[in-house]
């Protein structure tokens, strides 16, 4: 596996990563001269075209896990990944993304909300529940953690340099940067990104065109050989695509549902008109549609390393595309795709860092310990300061368990990072949806909604409930689309019997 970058590929790397890291510090540095608050950090203070914005929203949606670690799933299990993954998922997200962005963007433009714990906290007037929220979004370092393993598998193999150091440097590096640029910076390297993105993936698109020579069908009978359910839509020896239930009912479920996290819905917050949100939505999901489908590049690497082996060692899920694109691209187009994907991770886990780090200083840290800390007329350079030591708390953290997952992950940092990740929106799925579409919801309601979401969400996962979760690596997509249905059920309950009494009284 390892010392597969030639010489000249490893010199070539590192001279593009730097020029890529001088062109991040300069927008880093534009964006943080700007920033006197938090709220500037936030939401920024400059007026962002919905283009801008929108290519923002597509990088931060689509990171890591769909450039790097959701191929890896498809290379193993075939066409019942890509259907899964490629089209049943990425539907869902446009329709919800459509449903639910106007409505969010209205209430959290008019009440001011930086975050998305503090857009529950008003929506529903209750600071505990932002408080709730606020410890709930601790939940995202999961994601956090699988772009930082993401990153990592593709510059230690483009580099052949030591993946712990490697890990190392790149948080010490984002995270870093992250303290001073905020959402200022943060749209212009978004925008930056997803350019780059977009020109990688329909490289590594395009890597497969020699399969086709015989057209659609000779490329199906080529995936049939490797295994017999490989080209079929189902595979019912796989762990997460077993049949239509897992595929198409729960991707719809977790897709509608995945909207509903703070990096993406509150990037509608950073336009400053409600007439560019249609602009800003058309953008995003055009760009989307193209990054959506590089899970076909899972496909491709499979034909390439049909016994997925190379130099006689096995290829770990997480390293299959980071091992395609090194074996596969002439020198200068790997060092291009493989700084697609660099753009891929940094997108989202930049949008993650801001985002969370906002919310634990202004929903987590600011409610028990502000009054205490902050002197008048000196509360925003100190509020600053103390969202500086959050962000260097989430790299302490993020280090930890990413350096676990690079040494014995439960076959893929991508199930350590759905078991997070999907209970948080799961949680938040609820208050979300009951906010903008229905009225006079009170605070019970939504808060044991979001409560039955967390503990049916780890105890159907951890307590091997169902038929489906009786393998040694689970599908956190079911035990997610069991606990948002189930909190919906609980929370429209709740809501209607407590309506219903109010009227009686």
């Amino acid at each position: 596996m390892n010392n597969l970058a030639s010489p000249e590929q490893i010199t070539a790397t590192w001279i593009v990563i730097i020029l890529y890291m001088v062109a991040i510090l300069f927008f880093v540095i534009r964006g943080a001269l700007r920033i006197k608050s938090m709220s500037d950090y936030a939401v920024g203070n400059i007026s962002f075209s919905p283009i801008a914005v929108g290519l923002a929203l597509a990088a931060s949606m689509t990171s890591a896990a769909t450039f790097i670690i959701n191929p890896g799933f498809i290379a193993l299990y075939g066409m019942s990944g890509v259907l899964s993954f490629g089209i049943v998922m990425p539907l869902a997200i446009f329709a919800s993304l459509i449903f639910l962005t106007k409505g969010f963007r209205k209430y959290g433009a008019n009440v001011k909300a930086l975050t998305m714990a503090q857009w529950m906290g008003k929506m529903y007037n209750s600071k505990a529940y932002a408080l709730f929220f606020a410890f709930v979004s601790l939940l995202l370092i999961t994601f956090i953690v699988l772009i930082c393993v993401g990153l990592t598998q593709v510059l230690s193999n483009g580099l052949n340099a030591d993946p712990v150091l490697v890990l190392a440097c790149v948080i010490l590096f984002v995270f870093g940067y992250m303290m001073f640029g905020g959402a200022n910076s943060l749209v212009y390297t978004n925008s930056i990104q997803a350019v780059l993105m977009f020109v990688v993936a329909i490289i590594l698109l395009s890597s497969g065109t020699s399969y086709f020579e015989d057209g659609i069908s000779g490329f199906m009978t080529q995936l049939s050989t490797i295994g017999p359910n490989f080209a079929e839509w189902t595979d019912p020896d796989s762990l997460f695509f077993r049949d239509f239930f897992e595929i198409i009912f729960c991707q719809t479920v977790i897709g509608i549902a995945i909207v509903c996290q703070p990096h993406i819905i509150t990037k509608s917050l950073l336009l400053k008109n409600e007439k560019d949100v249609n602009r800003y939505l058309i953008v995003g999901i055009l760009v989307l549609i193209v990054f959506f489908q590089v899970v076909f590049v899972g496909l491709f690497a499979r034909l390439y390393f049909p016994d997925l082996t190379v130099n006689g060692s096995s290829i770990p899920m997480d390293s299959i595309v980071s091992t395609y694109v090194v074996s596969r691209f002439p020198v200068y187009i790997g060092i291009l795709v493989i700084l697609g994907l660099i753009s891929a991770g940094l997108s989202t886990l930049e949008g993650l860092i801001q985002s969370l780090s906002s919310s634990l200083t202004a929903d987590l840290f600011n409610p028990l310990f502000g009054k205490a800390i902050y002197k008048v007329g000196k509360r925003d350079k100190q509020e600053i300061l103390v969202n500086k030591l959050m962000i260097a708390f989430l790299a302490i953290v993020s280090f930890v368990l990413s350096y676990q997952q690079l040494l014995s992950p439960n076959l893929s940092v991508g199930i350590f990072a759905q078991n997070g990740v999907y209970a948080y929106f799961s949680a938040a799925f609820v208050p979300v949806l009951f906010g903008m579409f229905l009225k006079d919801v009170q605070l019970k309601a939504v808060f044991s909604a979001s409560v039955t979401a967390l503990v049916v969400h780890f105890g159907v996962y951890y307590g091997r409930f169902l038929p489906y979760m009786q393998e040694t690596v689970n599908n956190p997509g079911i035990a997610s689309t069991i606990a948002i249905l189930t909190s919906l059920v609980v929370g429209l309950s709740v809501h209607y019997f407590t309506r219903q009494k109010s009227q009686n009284v």
